[in-house]
């Protein structure tokens, strides 16, 4: 029996959404069940064999044809262990034996990653990345993550960090970072450091603005409130969006720079602004990359959106069967 399919498993705080797919990356059915954080997070690995299992017998697909399963996970993944470590959001304090647990409950072999990672993956094989070999994502949510990839492999680094693109020093001595550093691209191209920036702007502006009305009545203002704002010619959310645009060219102009991938692919809430948004990051990455690299590193809006982990952790599984084939 020919082996041709591939499970995907993206694994949330509050959902796992699951995939089954041709090995080409065509997605043949979807669902997804509620992530039960309860008595630290012990609930979940469980869950999510059963909901294979039970899907596998619904589906009457029988294991023999499924080559493998992947999966993107928050925390910090050892490669070597198949264990995750430090998911808070899934209460996962201690390393949990993901990869044996899930292996022994379905009988398939299992490749996990960081859920960053995962979406990585997923846009350079079946999204914005066009299936090139070398690619950089960056996801802008609540956080900044991202994932980069060579040869069509992801890197990870000697300990698992490579890819932490939010991390990268945008601003020496700039706002304070949850990482204990200061001036993380994280605190000025997220949701929240959008904000944050809104504030400080609004804070040192004496003209007429929306945003530094709402700011100032103490309304709740969000990134998409600022970039809105902008896009109707607000001249202080605007005077925010330059300045994110500025950080962000400058991040993708140094990955351009050490890694001269063909594709960065920007994706997650933040980028829901658009070509409004990329049109400003591209003008100072032309300002600040390197001219080999500007000359054939092209910034893109990532285009898998809530699929991208699915397809990302469906590709783990296929790298993982031609690694021990």
């Amino acid at each position: 029996m020919e082996k041709d399919k591939l499970i995907g498993i993206d694994l949330g705080g509050t959902t796992v959404k699951f995939a089954i797919m041709t090995k080409e990356g065509d997605i043949q059915q979807k669902w997804s069940i509620t992530t039960n954080i309860m008595d630290e997070g012990s609930h979940i690995v469980p869950d999510i064999i059963q909901s294979i299992n039970h899907h596998l017998d619904l589906y009457q697909l029988p294991k023999e044809r499924v080559i493998g399963i992947g999966m993107g996970t928050p925390g910090t993944v050892d490669q070597e262990m198949g264990t995750v470590k430090g998911a808070f959001n899934l209460n996962w304090r201690e390393p949990q034996n993901v990869r044996a647990e899930i292996e022994a409950g379905v009988g398939l072999p299992v490749a996990i990653d960081n859920d960053a990672n995962s979406a990585a993956l997923g846009e350079q094989w079946r999204g914005a990345g066009n299936n090139e070999p070398d690619v950089a994502f960056i996801t802008l949510g609540t956080g900044v993550g991202g994932g980069l990839i060579h040869e069509g492999k992801l890197i990870h680094g000697v300990s698992g960090a490579a890819g932490e693109v939010g991390h990268m020093v945008v601003e020496p001595d700039g706002y304070l970072c949850t990482c204990g550093n200061h001036g993380c691209l994280e605190q000025y191209a997220s949701a929240t450091g959008v904000v944050h920036l809104a504030h400080d702007f609004a804070d040192a502006y004496a003209g007429n603005s929306k945003l530094k009305q709402l700011l100032d009545n103490g309304d709740e203002v969000t990134s998409k409130i600022v970039f809105d704002l902008a896009k109707q010619d607000d001249f202080l959310a605007n005077e925010v969006v330059n300045k994110v645009a500025y950080y962000l060219g400058l991040a993708c102009a140094n990955l351009a720079n050490i890694l001269n991938p063909s594709k960065i692919v920007i994706g997650g809430g933040v980028s829901a602004a658009g070509r409004f948004l990329l049109d400003r990051v591209d003008e100072n990455f032309q300002k600040f990359a390197f001219k080999s690299t500007r000359d054939v590193t092209e910034l893109r809006l990532a285009e898998l959106g809530n699929d991208a982990g699915a397809y990302g952790a469906a590709s783990l599984a296929l790298q993982n069967q031609a690694a021990h084939a």
